[in-house]
């Protein structure tokens, strides 16, 4: 009996030592002389793009078009994993890359682990990475939801109206998240909030409001903890969910309309402007006796004239003296009177 066990057990062994993956498909004509690459995905915010530090291994199409990789060095629990293909040059890829979405690439995204074998077969109307063929049930989630993204977005377009549009925008959300969780995986869940959680998606609105009362994001994060426990996926969602439920927690609902709050800041900003104004002037205007003692006579004169609008040319005319005279007579009296220029003379005496 002993030595039946330590058979299964070496058995086992044996078995577990050869696991390995082999993911292959096809690419089409147009991307035949281009460069497959093989990515795993630990940030689900890069799930889509062209992003170097992902890259595992490439590989070049054979005259086919056919391709594989191979090996048993991916982590034995389920990941999200990207498979693309580009025409880009080495010289290229520094600028078409640089921001992670290359215009030469087409991609599928998948679920799989390291004992996994995958095909991406063309599809029925010879289309490339439109389908994966798996013994993994989770490894299509992917294709599933962006299949249901690709009907809501051609939803969208046939809405007409703006209320039209956000009550299925209401509508689109449930379904969604709902199909995300029916897909009992994790990950696939994770797929749907991002895209709904996305700050430049036009959901991301209402998935705010949604996060102040519903138990959803909550559950997925349990259901990673007990499904995925260690991995960076439920480590970024729990950042993320406590970040966003801050964000939420400081929004305070509003039972005006923001111009409302602008007009009384407005008001509040002109009556402290004129009771500030007020009290100077009121102060200046104190002031003024005492100021207008010291003044000499020809300073007075200056004064007198400058509140008729001569110009320097006529004070210095009708008082026969040189223009630099009476600049230098204009320059004490700005000191005296504690201003700056020909105007504010003018508003202190008008005032």
């Amino acid at each position: 009996m002993k030595k039946f066990i330590l058979l299964i057990v070496f058995f086992f062994a044996i078995a577990a030592s050869n696991a390995q993956y082999k993911f292959s498909g096809y690419v089409d004509a147009e991307f035949s002389k281009g460069t497959v690459y093989l990515s795993v995905v630990d940030d689900y915010r890069k799930i889509s793009g062209v992003f170097p530090e992902q890259i595992l291994n490439k590989t070049i199409p054979d005259s086919t078009g056919y391709f594989s990789f191979a090996g048993d060095n991916l982590a034995v629990e389920n990941k999200i994993y990207r498979i693309h293909v580009d025409t880009c040059s080495e010289s290229d890829q520094n600028t078409t890359h640089f921001t992670g979405h290359c215009p030469n690439s087409k991609e599928v995204i998948f679920i799989a682990n390291n004992n996994d074998t995958l095909t991406l077969p063309f599809s029925f109307d010879e289309e490339m990475f439109c389908r994966v063929v798996s013994k993994n049930e989770k490894a299509n989630a992917f294709l599933k939801i962006d299949s249901l993204k690709h009907d809501m977005r051609f939803a969208f377009g046939t809405y007409r109206s703006e209320a039209n549009r956000k009550i299925n925008s209401k509508k689109w959300f449930s379904i969604l998240q709902q199909y995300g969780e029916q897909l009992q995986e994790p990950l696939a869940e994770l797929y749907s909030y991002t895209f709904l959680s996305d700050r430049t998606q036009p959901l991301h609105a209402y998935y705010l409001e949604d996060l102040k009362n519903n138990s959803y994001y909550e559950d997925l994060l349990q259901r990673l903890i007990e499904k995925y426990p260690n991995s960076n996926y439920t480590q970024q969602y729990s950042a993320e969910l406590a970040s966003d439920k801050y964000l939420v927690a400081a929004i305070k609902p509003s039972d005006f309309p923001w111009w409302v709050y602008a007009l009384a800041v407005i008001s509040i900003l002109s009556i402290l402007g004129n009771f500030f104004f007020y009290k100077k002037l009121k102060k200046a205007n104190e002031l003024l006796p005492s100021i207008e003692e010291s003044l000499s006579k020809q300073e007075k004169k200056v004064l007198e004239l400058i509140l008729e609008d001569k110009s320097n040319k006529e004070i210095a005319s009708v008082m026969f003296v040189s223009l630099s005279t009476v600049k230098s007579h204009i320059n004490n009296l700005y000191k005296k009177l504690n201003v700056t220029s020909r105007e504010d003379v003018k508003n202190l005496y008008s005032n």
